[in-house]
């Protein structure tokens, strides 16, 4: 099966979200939309696979596995320290996209290594791999206006605005993960 052949699987590339429709298309979601749009862009389908915790898919093109976690974002190291296990990849061969408050909608920001910035996600993976030395892939959502509560911002849908330029945001995001 595709799944135990590790010959040619040479990075992981994880998007972070929440499993579930009701969070979609939500600012939390946008490291996991990224992904699944690369996975289209490089006509591959994700598989469930319950071991992982995780949807995969494998980009040949791009020599790398796909990984899109199916536990919820505090819990998304499970599925990170899953998929670097069976693969034999190492923690800096891994690339997590995820949506990151500090930066303004649209920025993006590539890091080696780093803290989680109170990401929840970011904390997950840093607790289950027992380090911070692996990259990623921020993702610009903005801070909610004053007063509104950052928790129920991230779980938002992206506002009329933010979903005219979310297309192209998506597409720059592509393009950095296909450059890494």
């Amino acid at each position: 099966m595709w799944l135990n052949d590790r010959e040619r699987v040479q990075r992981l590339i994880v998007g972070l979200g929440n499993p579930g429709p009701e969070y979609a298309h939500t600012r939390h979601n946008l490291g996991c939309m990224v992904v699944a749009h690369l996975a289209e862009k490089e006509g591959v389908q994700f598989r469930f696979d319950r071991d992982l915790h995780a949807k995969v898919a494998r980009a040949e093109t791009l020599s790398c596995l796909l990984l899109l976690p199916m536990t919820y974002m505090n819990r998304s190291g499970i599925a990170v320290r899953a998929g670097l296990k069976h693969f034999g990849i190492t923690p800096q061969q891994c690339l997590v996209v995820c949506d990151d408050l500090d930066l303004p909608f649209g920025a993006t920001r590539i890091r080696t290594e780093g803290s989680s910035g109170g990401h929840n996600g970011l904390k997950s993976i840093e607790f289950y791999l027992g380090t911070a030395a692996y990259c990623r892939l921020r993702l610009g959502i903005g801070r909610p206006p004053e007063g509104h509560d950052v928790a129920e911002y991230v779980l938002e849908k992206f506002s009329k605005d933010e979903c005219a330029l979310l297309p192209e945001f998506i597409d720059k995001a592509v393009a950095q993960i296909s450059s890494w």
